[in-house]
């Protein structure tokens, strides 16, 4: 599978971003507060619809590429947002249709009770499910 990734440096208002199909390694860390939210979210949502789409055409995907596992490592995401973090889990939702093993890993402090539960809520609502990781 030949994809370009996609890496985006952290700011102080926007998280880092790793979408890589050749390790592959599927990351959003740190703070999400950008100014334009539909902006900044927008090429991640593009990019992994590029990426479902090529894993349905080819038929000779290695197993190892064939197991997704997305982290979100978000220390803080305001409710804008959330609506996008929502839209990328919903996607993730689909890849299992296309024969992805695909595993989400929520990652939140040990004294953040609400990104804990904001995770919980996010699992409600999709049917992936996601390993809740204490830091």
């Amino acid at each position: 599978m030949n994809m370009n990734p996609l890496k985006i440096e952290a700011t102080e208002f926007s998280p880092t971003v790793i979408l890589s199909s050749e390790i592959p390694r599927f990351e959003i860390s740190g703070e999400s507060r950008p100014e334009n939210t539909g902006k900044f979210y927008s090429p991640i949502i593009d990019w992994l619809s590029q990426y479902k789409q090529i894993l349905s055409k080819e038929k000779n995907i290695p197993a190892s590429l064939k197991k997704l596992v997305f982290e979100f490592k978000l220390d803080y995401f305001n409710s804008t947002s959330a609506k996008y973090i929502m839209d990328i889990l919903f996607q993730l939702d689909t890849f299992k249709a296309e024969g992805l093993d695909t595993l989400i890993k929520w990652h939140y402090d040990a004294m953040d009770d609400d990104m804990k539960e904001a995770g919980e809520e996010f699992a409600k609502l999709i049917k992936s499910p996601i390993e809740f990781i204490e830091k």
